[in-house]
């Protein structure tokens, strides 16, 4: 195993796309990284850019144009990769009952929203499908 992949594996960065939403997942998403939650105490940080990520949060029912623009910005996101459906939305549609096409996510975390302590558990398993 290189250093770089090791690195990665250590302290994986993250990246938060929305798919058309409410916006309270993507405020609990952030409120990880605050100093209530501080995710950054398991080595997570959150990246402006989807070519420097390796764990991409995935928020929103997913409408079909916000959907193809997801995938597009997923795609830049260099392997190996996981992605965490947050919310009740990007798992089953939600609330708003969209059945577009998803990006299939590796961990779900089911909520509505989810607390921040439920996003962080989410995060944890990521890692460890990182680490395999």
């Amino acid at each position: 195993m290189n250093l770089i992949e090791l690195v990665r594996k250590r302290s994986p960065w993250v990246y938060i796309i929305s798919q058309g939403t409410c916006n309270g997942c993507e405020l609990e998403c952030l409120a990880c990284f605050a100093p209530r939650y501080d995710i950054e105490r398991l080595g997570a940080k959150l990246v402006r850019s989807p070519r420097h990520a390796d764990i991409v949060l995935l928020t929103g029912c997913g409408t079909e144009r916000a959907v193809e623009k997801a995938r597009m910005v997923f795609e830049q996101v260099p392997e190996p990769k996981v992605a965490v459906a947050v919310g009740a939305c990007a798992i089953n549609g939600g609330i708003f009952k969209c059945r577009g096409p998803r990006i299939e996510a590796k961990v779900k975390v089911e909520g509505c929203p989810p607390s921040p302590d439920e996003i962080i558990a989410g995060l944890k398993r990521a890692i460890e499908c990182l680490k395999r």
